[in-house]
């Protein structure tokens, strides 16, 4: 068997608000200029998923690509297309959605039932893109992603706490 990769793009458009309670008003506009409009704005955003994983020689695939739609659509397009994020996503609401952010929490959702959805032995995340803009896209790669987790535990384990009391 032969290991190979699949990126699957899908889109979705959101709108957010860049501004944090822990700057004054005046901060918060200098820091994030015209994001930070009070009223929001909007981006068609692209997101590009990446996968690694050996080639089923019954299939040819790495993996159905329905499966693969199936799961982007529950863990994040259903929960972000069309939304202000700001509100009306939850892992938002204390934290500020800048597209670095919003790439984050897409990873975390998209890894978090991973291995129940493709089992142990099936394809592997390998990277995470978000284009925001034209000009400004943000990825990451999951092994630095699972690095940098790992030398953070005790916020991803309060973040995990906060996401269990929202989703039990």
């Amino acid at each position: 068997m032969i290991l190979t990769t699949l990126t699957r793009r899908y889109h979705f458009s959101a709108s957010h608000r860049l501004h944090t309670a822990a700057l004054s008003e005046t901060e918060n506009a200098r820091v994030f200029g015209k994001c930070n409009n009070p009223y929001g704005h909007g981006h068609d955003y692209e997101l590009e998923v990446t996968l690694h994983g050996r080639v089923n020689a019954d299939t040819g695939q790495i993996v159905p690509i329905e499966r693969l739609d199936d799961y982007v659509r529950e863990r994040v397009l259903d929960r972000f297309s069309n939304r202000y994020l700001n509100v009306d996503v939850w892992e938002f609401r204390n934290l500020v959605p800048t597209t670095e952010n919003v790439l984050i929490v897409i990873t975390r959702l998209l890894e978090q039932h991973w291995t129940e959805r493709f089992g142990n032995d099936g394809p592997s995340l390998a990277r995470i893109h978000v284009q925001e803009t034209g000009r400004n896209g943000f990825e990451l790669e999951i092994a630095d992603f699972e690095r940098n987790v790992d030398a953070e535990p005790e916020r991803a384990s309060v973040q995990s706490e906060l996401h269990s009391r929202r989703f039990a």
